[in-house]
C-alpha cells in the first residue's frame, strides 16, 4: 500500500486567482482510462482546472501517465475490481483490506474538500464508474459531476421495450423504471451533482423522467480508436475482385488480466481450429484457396511467450513475414495452412479495424470492436471477468452485434452464418453504433464539465 499526501502539490496563490481544484474519483482501471481521456480534453482548454485523483481500485497508473498525482491510499486488490461477479471475490477483498482502504479513502476524499475551502479554492469532484465514486462525491460537501460507466438501460430493455429474462431475480434489475435503482438516481439529483453523463442515449432519455441534469454526449469509450493506415484494401484490382479474393480477418480479443487471459486464449485456439476446418469444407464460404489472417491484439501486459506455446501446441509455425501491415515493429506472425496469425501487443486500435468480425472474451475491447460496427462472438471463460453471467449481460448490453456461444467449437457455425447474411451485417452496424456512440465524446463531456463545474 501506498500512501500519498493530498496537498503538497496545491499552490498558495490566492484564492481570486486559483483555478479550479478537481478532484477524479474512478474505481477500476477502465474507468481510470475513460477519466483520463476525459482530463486530456480539459486540460487543453482555456482555464483548465488544476487535478488531483483517487483511483479507488487499483494503483492509477493512467493518472500516473498523465502526471495527476494521487491523493490518500492505493491499492490493489485480490479480485482485481471483479467483486461485483462473486461473493467469494469481495470475500477475498475484504480479507485483503478492503474495509480499512474504503474509510481511509472517504477520509482522504473529505479532507482533501476541507483543505481546499480552507485555503479559499473553488473545488469539485468527477465521478467516474458505479454508485461507489458517485456515494464518495456526493458525501464529500464539494459540487461533483458523474460519469456512469457501468449501467446502461441497454441491460434490460431495447428501444422496443423491455427484455425476456428467464431469471425472476432479474426483475431487481429494473424494479423501479430504470436500471439506476431509486437511491442512486437520489445521489444524481442532488443539488450539488452539476452534471450527469450516461453512457448511451437510452440511459439518458430514461434518467431525465427524473430532476437529474443528464446530458447526452456520447461514451468516451468510443474515444482514441483512430487506426494507421489509410483504407483497409490488400489488392489494387478492381473492387468487386477484391472482395471475392482479399483476406477474411478475425480479430481475437483474450482480455488483459492474467491469468485468466491466458486461460481464455486456449479457448479462442480450439474456436480457431474449428474455424478454419469449417473453410475446408465443401460449402465453405470462403474460396478455395481463401486466405484467413486472424489478428491478436494482445494487452501490453501479457507475455506473449506463453500465448505462443499455445499457437505452437495448435500446429502454427513461426513465419518470418507479416500478411498485414501493422504500426508494431516486434509482432509475432505465425503461418498454418493457407491461414496466419498475428500477435500485436501496440497496434490494437490497427488490430479492431482490420478485423471483419472478432472472437472475443473481453470487457472493454468486445464493446470497442461491436462501437464500431462490426460483430463479436463470444464465448464464456471461467473469470473472474469474463464468466458465464458477464457474457450473458454483455449481450444484453450489445445486443445484435454481439453472437454469444457456450462452446468455443460453436464459433464456426456463427461465423458461417454471419457471413452468408448480408442484411444482418448491416443491422450490426447499425446497432453498434447506436449502442456505444461516435468519437469525440471526451471533449464534449469536458468542455460541459467547465461550463457546468
Amino acid at each position: 500500500m501506498r500512501d500519498l499526501s493530498p496537498l503538497n502539490q496545491v499552490a498558495d496563490s490566492a484564492a481570486t486567482t486559483s483555478p479550479l481544484q478537481l478532484l477524479v474519483l474512478s474505481n477500476g482501471h477502465g474507468e481510470d482510462v475513460i477519466a483520463v481521456r476525459i482530463l486530456q480534453e480539459l486540460q487543453q482548454l482555456s482555464s483548465p482546472p488544476d487535478i488531483f485523483a483517487l483511483p479507488i481500485v487499483g494503483e492509477g497508473r493512467a493518472y500516473q501517465q498523465l502526471n495527476i498525482p494521487c491523493i490518500g491510499s492505493v491499492q490493489t486488490m485480490p479480485s482485481g475490481g471483479f467483486i461485483y461477479m462473486d461473493s467469494r471475490q469481495l470475500m477475498r477483498d475484504v480479507r485483503g483490506g478492503l474495509v480499512q482502504l474504503t474509510w481511509k479513502q472517504i477520509q482522504a476524499v473529505r479532507g482533501w474538500v476541507s483543505d481546499q475551502t480552507k485555503l479559499g479554492n473553488k473545488k469539485a469532484i468527477l465521478a467516474v464508474g458505479d454508485i461507489v465514486p458517485l456515494l464518495f462525491a456526493a458525501i464529500s460537501g464539494a459540487n461533483y459531476a458523474f460519469i456512469g460507466t457501468a449501467k446502461s438501460e441497454y441491460y434490460v430493455r431495447d428501444e422496443v421495450g423491455l427484455l425476456p429474462r428467464k431469471s425472476k431475480s432479474a426483475r431487481w434489475e429494473n424494479f423501479s423504471g430504470s436500471i439506476y435503482h431509486p437511491w442512486e438516481r437520489w445521489l444524481m439529483s442532488r443539488r450539488r451533482c452539476r452534471a450527469v453523463f450516461p453512457r448511451d442515449s437510452l440511459t439518458t432519455e430514461i434518467l431525465k423522467k427524473w430532476p437529474i441534469p443528464a446530458f447526452d454526449l456520447g461514451n468516451p469509450m468510443m474515444d482514441g480508436l483512430e487506426k494507421t493506415f489509410s483504407t483497409p484494401k490488400f489488392y489494387a484490382a478492381d473492387t468487386e475482385n477484391e472482395e471475392l479474393v482479399r483476406p477474411l480477418i478475425v480479430t481475437l480479443l483474450p482480455g488483459s488480466r492474467e491469468p485468466e487471459a491466458y486461460s481464455n486464449w486456449e479457448i479462442m485456439m480450439v474456436a480457431v481450429s474449428g474455424l478454419m476446418a469449417s473453410f475446408r469444407e465443401r460449402d465453405s464460404i470462403l474460396p478455395s484457396a481463401g486466405t484467413v489472417i486472424f489478428l491478436g491484439a494482445i494487452a501490453p501486459g501479457l507475455d506473449c511467450t506463453i500465448l505462443s506455446q499455445t499457437l505452437q501446441i495448435q500446429g502454427w509455425r513461426s513465419c518470418p513475414e507479416s500478411p498485414i501491415q501493422l504500426s508494431d515493429a516486434n509482432i509475432l506472425t505465425f503461418k498454418q495452412r493457407n491461414a496466419y496469425l498475428v500477435l500485436s501487443q501496440q497496434a490494437y486500435n490497427d488490430c479492431l479495424h482490420w478485423g471483419d468480425l472478432a472472437i472475443a472474451m473481453a470487457g472493454t475491447a468486445t464493446e470497442q470492436f461491436v462501437g464500431l460496427g462490426k460483430p463479436a462472438i463470444a464465448i464464456p471463460g471461467n473469470g473472474p471477468q469474463y464468466n458465464p453471467a458477464f457474457a450473458e449481460a454483455q449481450s444484453r448490453l450489445l445486443g445484435a452485434s454481439l453472437i454469444l456461444v457456450d462452446q468455443p467449437a460453436k464459433v464456426a457455425q456463427a461465423v458461417k452464418s454471419l457471413l452468408k447474411n448480408p442484411d444482418s451485417l448491416q443491422v450490426i452496424a447499425e446497432n453498434g453504433v447506436q449502442r456505444m456512440g461516435r468519437s469525440g465524446a471526451a471533449k464534449r463531456i469536458a468542455e460541459c464539465l467547465q461550463a457546468r463545474l
